[in-house]
């Protein structure tokens, strides 16, 4: 009898030693696997339509160019698994300075790229380090927090925590590229109501950025100091009322409207898609590239992707409930919200319901910095679950 009992505690010591030892792949969210498979396999087959009479002779350059961008991204994202989150918050103070430091060093010296310093070229390839930055701003921004988990409900540290925001915020906006900065802003509020930051002060954060957002817009502009380009206050404020200039300052969210309407149910399909095909839909394969997409897929294929997107999202909101630890679940937060407000911001602009801030559709739009940071904040969020499950 006691060899027997012996035993049996032996076999149950070796099952919760297999259980907690099983392979890091069979703790995967398999789900959120299928789902960013399935939303950057999307991506590129609606690319090789929005783009096919994009470069005469060669149809699939954008296409093959998004590809190897996936496939860089694919690595990143398996990096990102196979490191433990911790380490992320035991360096955020690096991560943070790195930040700081790409952000000064596209400032001093970037090219000047239709107007905005945005982007590093490095000859075989350019990059766009605020993409990048939405990661790494999570990253650092949740360390910082989690290290005062017990203090999160002082406003001291929701000042301080506020302070370490605005320096990378502000410093992606003067490049200028209000777009990212909004989606940092959106992921600071995302952390901040994960840490349990009292509903007060979050009020409050809410009513100084709406002050902001007016004395930008309209109260310093009158008198006579403007902060934004020209430009990018008619994108602001013009969507309002998109009929007010279709030839001028509203043409881009007119042909955007029209394109989107164009489409129906089914679609025109590649070679029926007037807008896309004859230039009359500016950026069609980088910021409207939504809009292209429901020209020639139509209501169909642009409600397939979006629901793609909503499972993305759910898995990525149930993560903040399954992580191990404060940190991870700040990490997951912030990563899922500012990837929610990317997806919404750039439908809704598309359709008129929301401003133009060039903010790119994830897994969709063109561009190396995006699929890549995307990928990789996906390979995080299943590093967080992975480890999740290894400690229940």
């Amino acid at each position: 009898m006691v060899e027997y009992v012996g035993t049996r505690h032996s076999r149950a010591r070796t099952r919760r030693t297999a259980r907690v030892e099983a392979p890091l792949v069979r703790r995967l969210d398999w789900t959120l696997v299928a789902a960013v498979a399935g939303v950057v396999a999307y991506g590129l087959w609606a690319i090789a339509g929005i783009t096919r009479h994009d470069v005469p002779g060669n149809p699939n350059y954008y296409v093959i160019r998004q590809g190897v961008y996936a496939a860089i991204g694919g690595l990143g994202l398996v990096g990102a698994v196979l490191l433990d989150p911790s380490v992320y918050r035991r360096y955020w103070r690096g991560l943070y300075g790195g930040t700081i430091a790409l952000m000064i060093l596209v400032i001093l010296a970037a090219p000047l790229t239709r107007g905005s310093k945005r982007w590093i070229d490095l000859g075989f390839f350019r990059f766009q380090p605020s993409e990048f930055g939405k990661l790494l701003f999570v990253l650092a921004l949740a360390g910082f927090l989690a290290d005062r988990a017990r203090r999160v409900g002082d406003r001291q540290t929701t000042l301080a925590a506020l302070g370490l925001a605005l320096v990378p915020i502000l410093l992606v906006f003067v490049q200028p590229d209000l777009g990212t900065a909004l989606v940092y802003g959106a992921a600071l509020a995302a952390i901040l109501f994960v840490a349990g930051t009292p509903w007060t002060q979050i009020a409050l954060l809410g009513l100084g950025a709406v002050f902001c957002a007016t004395a930008v817009l309209w109260v310093l502009p009158a008198a006579g100091v403007p902060v934004l380009q020209p430009y990018q206050i008619h994108r602001l404020t013009q969507f309002m009322n998109p009929t007010s200039d279709p030839r001028g300052a509203t043409y881009n969210i007119t042909q955007s409207i029209t394109t989107v309407g164009a489409g129906g149910l089914h679609g025109r399909g590649v070679a029926g898609s007037t807008q896309t095909n004859l230039d009359y839909l500016p950026e069609h394969a980088t910021d409207f590239a939504f809009a292209s997409l429901a020209e020639q897929r139509g209501f169909l294929g642009a409600a397939l992707l979006l629901c793609l997107y909503l499972l993305l999202v759910w898995r990525g909101l149930r993560i903040v409930t399954l992580a191990r630890d404060h940190f991870s679940a700040l990490v997951a937060g912030g990563i899922v919200v500012g990837f929610l407000f990317q997806v919404f911001v750039n439908v809704g602009m598309t359709m008129g319901i929301a401003p133009i801030t060039g903010i790119p559709l994830p897994f969709v739009s063109v561009g190396g910095s995006s699929m890549i940071a995307n990928l990789t904040a996906m390979g995080v969020l299943l590093a967080i679950y992975a480890r999740g499950r290894e400690r229940r």
